[in-house]
């Protein structure tokens, strides 16, 4: 089986830059070995160890940048697929998946990424194509009967993704605009053997299931969840002055108290904002899990384990912001030492971040950390409240970020600084509702992304 372009080769569950010093020197070797031939060897399977391929259209003057992520998770029990979806020896066994994704910017050619990263067996896809959803909705199974596009890797209309790995299709031309649902079924035949699979529970959108191989049905009306599994990306092929903008966040940013199928989270409105006020080449992608803490694995992998694979090694990707902390905060003990040494390595990590990122030439932002100070809030406590107020007060004075983005401020109680303001809270007084969602996106300053540029220049 020959190589396709574009596609994704065998990074694993801890990311691998393809840009590196040893990828350019297998690289040089193949190419002293085999001459220009060598891209066209054949290959034993669809992922290999190493590399990647070079885009064929590479003199088009466009580039890859990610138009929608989701950051892949193992799936816990109960946020599994229903039975007979879930079974004891596997998961979506002759079944057909079929999930709406939120694009950010459009383009008219794409690949899609597909994880397999927490599985704990390899994943064969059987058959995956992508459509337009009924009406341009979010969480409908139906699809506009034409475009329907078949998806290919490496050529083939199925695909085998090794354990720990994730593997891109090839690029297809489809046409998706900003802003837009795309829909992404996918039939697997044999199902994933066990119960450990990659997904992202927090999706806020409704993906429905039927059993057999119903790809290319117009209407799925099966049972239904409002998780995402699988899928952990869309790449556009997009002009050189695209880039991505990656948030690395908590359940604030991954939507929280959000409706299902609106796309009201805050990444989601400020896209809508950046979209009218002509910012229409950055893309806007969550890279957010709810409970996820900056130093320890919780409800997916830990900031500090995953900023390279979510956000450094991501395409296109030009700036990061950090907006986390809180969970740390507030699972870590109340006693002044505990939470002294919590905020020392909350310091820590996210100078390593920020170093990071600006040794790759991205320009990294930071939001403060938003309140959770009230009554019956288990984080609610005067110390954890000071370290809030010290990791804060640090990311303004260090020097080290582009920019700062004080969301803390934006929604806050003037009256009571270590409360969500009554119009913000989401009930639980750690949460914002939408319209604390809404104030956010508000009041992101969007000139940053070119002050920020001209600063980072200078």
């Amino acid at each position: 089986m020959a190589m396709s372009r574009g596609q994704l080769l065998g990074n694993r569950a801890n990311g691998r830059n393809p840009q590196t010093v040893e990828w350019f020197l297998e690289l040089l070797i193949l190419a002293l070995a085999f001459g220009s031939s060598w891209l066209s060897l054949p290959v034993t399977g669809s992922v290999l160890p190493k590399g990647q391929i070079v885009e064929s259209r590479q003199d088009t003057g466009n580039k890859w940048v990610d138009t929608w992520t989701s950051m892949p998770q193992l799936v816990e029990p109960g946020n599994l697929p229903p039975a007979p979806f879930t079974s004891q020896n596997a998961v979506f066994k002759d079944a057909t998946l079929r999930q709406t994704l939120h694009v950010s910017i459009g383009a008219d050619r794409i690949r899609l990424q597909i994880s397999n990263t927490f599985g704990g067996s390899d994943l064969l896809i059987t058959e995956a194509a992508i459509a337009l959803p009924t009406g341009g909705e979010a969480g409908v199974g139906g699809i506009e009967a034409s475009p329907i596009a078949g998806l290919t890797f490496s050529g083939s209309a199925s695909v085998t993704i090794p354990q720990g790995e994730v593997i891109y299709s090839d690029p297809i031309d489809f046409s998706v605009a900003a802003e837009s649902m795309l829909t992404l079924t996918l039939y697997l035949a044999t199902g994933q053997s066990g119960n450990s699979i990659t997904g992202h529970p927090g999706s806020r959108t409704t993906s429905w299931m039927q059993d057999g191989n119903q790809v290319n049905a117009t209407e799925i009306s099966g049972s239904s969840v409002a998780h995402w599994y699988f899928v952990s990306g869309v790449e556009a092929w997009a002009p050189a002055t695209a880039s991505s903008f990656v948030i690395l966040g908590d359940s604030i940013a991954d939507g929280r108290g959000s409706d299902d199928n609106k796309n009201n989270r805050w990444p989601d409105l400020l896209l809508a904002r950046m979209q009218t006020n002509q910012l229409t080449e950055i893309g806007v992608n969550n890279q957010a899990a709810g409970g996820n803490r900056v130093l320890q694995d919780g409800l997916g992998s830990s900031l500090i384990s995953r900023y390279k694979r979510d956000a450094i090694q991501q395409e296109g990707v030009k700036y990061i912001m950090i907006f986390e902390g809180v969970n740390d905060i507030g699972t870590t003990g109340t006693d002044e030492n505990s939470q002294t040494q919590l905020g020392d390595n909350l310091i820590s990590a996210f100078t390593q971040i920020a170093n990071d990122a600006r040794a790759a030439g991205i320009l990294i932002f930071a939001a403060t950390i938003t309140p959770f100070s009230g009554t019956g809030q288990s984080y609610s406590d005067p110390t954890r409240e000071a370290t809030r107020q010290r990791v804060n007060a640090w990311f303004t004075s260090s020097g080290l970020f582009d920019a700062v983005v004080d969301f803390d401020a934006i929604i806050r109680d003037p009256a009571t600084p270590s409360q969500l303001a009554p119009e913000y809270n989401g009930g639980d007084y750690l949460h914002p509702n939408i319209a604390g969602y809404q104030a956010i996106a508000d009041g992101f300053p969007l000139d940053i992304f070119t002050a920020a540029s001209s600063k980072r220049a200078v």
